[in-house]
């Protein structure tokens, strides 16, 4: 008598390298693990994207619990037998308090701080840009709808599967480059979007391999070629549930807290950068003149600020205090979407603590202006390799209490450990290898 194939579900949490990881247990063992999930170690978090732990602080020391959360489920039935069921979860200590690295409970604080400092609440979307092997390669496609076909039945089933798992499709374009594609969901609360980046990238990536092709949302696939950036969308409600990001009568339509919070994100970016963009490729793509962020700006209908006021329809029945947000640019998918939404959060709140003033908003590049022109106005380069982010974030006293002293000195072992790897290795090399892990 043939054996009946028994289902498993897996709990899975993304870590600091964005790699989604996590165990397996028997599909009938569900309510068992609800409450203590499975076990986990802290060095699991110190593993990098190309499965290697070069420094650990825990060493072989330590035990956990990773436990699922009902809202992270995911079921994909692709047909033919193809099933993946698995549940993003929370990293916890075994007396069930939150993990001082548990990168879903950093953003957990971060939105409960500003709830409480402020009374808002932050909504969120995450866009990404992805490269799809089986999709046809012609230098003409770039935003063709000639890009998607022949690959028809693997954009349809990707946007039934994103659907069939809450996430509500919003559009789906091919980009610039050649093979190269974007997709957007509705906002959601904050945790929630976070949940839905990773849902969202996993799903994509197992329709492709269902399909036999391979979906990487690497920062730089091909030396030269335009990258794949994730561009965090955000804005507030009050605590009524009404939009609290736009006034008519502040700068560029930013209600005070806005201008305030969007001047903390600015003043900030040069730290926090190395987790918003923590690949060593991922400065390959913040360059002038790529439609990716530079220089510490906040602009109005400019896809070269690190901060975009989003524009609003114009004509027509719009309510613009429910549509409108702001947009942070600089981000690709090698970071992990708790710590990226997270450290926004908190640098934002620190605009709104120290009552910064709105930002300037430039008209044109501010590579135009001259040096003194732009320290006038606030605006600095990002650093320009991760190792020189790394140095930014590790001398911010800000971010080491924001985040933590574990969670900080972990993050910075990770990263330098990772840059440390791939020393000397040309470009191409490190292209393939990141495009090969995201």
């Amino acid at each position: 008598m043939p054996l009946e194939r028994e289902p498993f579900i897996n709990i899975a949490y993304a870590d600091i390298a964005n790699q989604i990881r996590g165990k397996g247990f028997p599909a009938g063992e569900l309510e068992k693990r609800r409450a203590h999930g499975v076990g986990w170690t802290p060095t699991n978090i110190m593993i990098n994207c190309f499965g290697r732990i070069p420094a650990t602080p825990w060493g072989a020391v330590g035990d956990l619990e990773l436990v699922p959360d009902p809202q992270g489920d995911v079921v994909l039935e692709l047909g033919n037998g193809v099933r993946e069921h698995f549940i993003l979860g929370d990293v916890r200590n075994l007396d069930g308090t939150p993990w001082a690295c548990c990168p879903r409970s950093f953003l957990r604080h971060a939105l409960e701080a500003l709830k409480q400092e402020t009374g808002l609440s932050l909504t969120a979307a995450f866009e990404h840009e992805f490269h799809y092997t089986g999709a046809k390669e012609r230098v003409s496609d770039a935003y063709s709808i000639g890009s998607f076909r022949g690959s028809e039945a693997f954009f349809e089933t990707l946007l039934a599967a994103i659907r069939a798992n809450g996430l509500e499709p919003d559009t789906l374009l091919p980009e610039f480059g050649p093979r190269q594609f974007e997709i957007t969901i509705d906002p959601a609360e904050g945790l929630v979007a976070a949940d839905r980046a990773v849902k969202l990238k996993e799903i994509t990536r197992a329709v492709a391999e269902h399909f036999g092709g391979r979906a990487s949302f690497s920062p730089v696939v091909t030396p030269g070629i335009v990258g794949n950036g994730v561009h965090i969308h955000f804005s507030f409600r009050d605590a009524d549930g009404k939009p609290a990001t736009y006034d008519a009568s502040g700068p560029h339509g930013m209600s005070a807290v806005t201008a305030a919070f969007a001047a903390g994100i600015l003043k900030y970016s040069p730290e926090l950068v190395a987790i918003t963009a923590p690949a060593v490729i991922s400065y390959e793509r913040l360059k002038p003149n790529s439609w990716s962020a530079y220089w510490t700006n906040l602009g109005v209908r400019d896809r070269e600020a690190t901060l975009r006021v989003c524009p609003v329809p114009e004509h027509g029945e719009v309510d613009v205090a429910k549509r409108y947000n702001l947009e942070f640019r600089a981000a690709d998918a090698a970071g992990n979407p708790y710590l990226q939404l997270g450290i926004l959060v908190y640098a934002g709140l620190a605009g709104i603590r120290q009552k910064l003033g709105a930002p300037q908003v430039t008209a044109g590049s501010p590579a135009d202006l001259s040096q003194a022109e732009r320290e006038a106005k606030g605006f600095r380069e990002l650093p320009r390799s991760l190792p020189l982010a790394l140095d930014a974030m590790e001398g911010c006293g800000d971010m080491r209490e924001w985040m933590g002293a574990d969670l900080f000195a972990a993050y910075i072992m990770h990263k330098r450990g990772e840059a440390a790897m791939l020393e000397g290795l040309d470009l191409a090399t490190l292209c393939q290898r990141y495009a090969e892990v995201y």
